[in-house]
C-alpha cells in the first residue's frame, strides 16, 4: 500500500492499493474510488466483535476494499473538520483509540473493545466506558477535530489533558482520571470536574477541538423550532 493525506483542515487519506491487498474503513467514510476498485460490507471478526462494536457506537459491518487487474486508488475523508493521522503499528506497537477516531486500516490491523480501568475514568473522563485497543503489522488511519499535537513521553513524565483532547496513546501509557482541584475551581474555572492523567513511556496524540466543543459552539447558529411549527434561524 501506498498513501499520502491531501488538504489542510478538511483532509484526504488517498491509498493506493495493489491486487490482493485488503483496506477495511468504516461505513460512510469513502470518498472516492477508481473504477476497478470492489467493495463489500463484511461482519469483520464475526458475530461477537460486530456486537462489540455496536457496543462502541459503531456501525455493526465494516466496509472492505480490494483493487482488481491492477492497483486501484481510494480516498478516505474524516467526519469532521480535523487531521488525518496514520499510525504504523509493525513491531508490536499497539494504541488505545477514542471510539471515534478509528477511520480505516490495513487488513492485517486487528482491534479490540478495550474499558476504562477505573469507574471515575469511565464515567467523567468523556470517552465514556468503552475505548479501542487497535494493534498489528500494518498501517491504520485516524481522524480528529482540529490539529493534532503528538507527544512523545518518557518514563515517568506525566501530562494533564482537559477532557476528550487525547484521542489516542500507545498502551505502554498509563491513563486515569483526577479532579481539578477545589470545589471553585471545578465550577467555576471552565475546565469541568475532572482531567485525564497521562504517564509515560509512550506516545500521545491530541486533538485541539472536540465533537462535544465544535457542537456546543454550532447550537447557537442551528435552525430552531418555532411555536407556530415553522423553522427559523436565530
Amino acid at each position: 500500500m501506498k498513501y499520502n493525506i491531501t488538504g489542510d483542515n478538511l483532509q484526504f487519506a488517498n491509498l493506493e492499493i495493489a491486487p490482493g491487498e485488503t483496506i477495511y474503513a468504516e461505513a460512510g467514510s469513502m470518498a472516492y474510488m477508481t473504477g476497478n476498485v470492489s467493495m463489500d460490507a463484511k461482519m469483520r471478526g464475526g458475530l461477537f466483535k460486530g456486537v462489540k462494536r455496536k457496543l462502541m457506537g459503531e456501525s455493526f459491518f465494516l466496509t472492505h476494499f480490494g483493487a482488481e487487474g491492477g492497483p486501484g486508488i481510494i480516498a478516505f475523508a474524516g467526519r469532521v473538520p480535523g487531521k488525518i493521522m496514520a499510525l504504523d503499528l509493525r513491531g508490536g506497537k499497539q494504541f488505545i483509540l477514542q471510539k471515534d477516531s478509528f477511520l480505516c486500516a490495513e487488513d492485517q490491523i486487528d482491534f479490540d473493545i478495550a474499558f476504562q480501568k477505573k469507574l471515575g475514568a469511565a464515567l467523567f473522563g468523556g470517552e465514556g466506558l468503552i475505548l479501542q485497543r487497535i494493534w498489528g503489522e500494518g498501517t491504520v488511519f485516524i481522524n480528529g477535530c482540529g490539529d493534532f499535537v503528538e507527544l512523545n513521553l518518557q518514563p515517568g513524565q506525566m501530562v494533564k489533558v482537559s477532557t476528550s483532547h487525547a484521542i489516542g496513546w500507545e498502551t505502554s501509557v498509563e491513563y486515569d482520571i483526577q479532579s481539578v482541584g477545589g470545589v471553585t475551581t471545578a465550577f467555576f474555572g471552565g475546565e469541568g470536574l475532572f482531567v485525564t492523567t497521562l504517564r509515560g513511556p509512550g506516545r500521545v496524540i491530541l486533538q485541539s477541538l472536540t465533537l462535544s466543543k465544535l457542537a456546543n459552539s454550532l447550537m447557537p447558529f442551528l435552525p430552531k423550532q418555532g411555536g407556530s411549527g415553522l423553522i427559523r434561524i436565530g
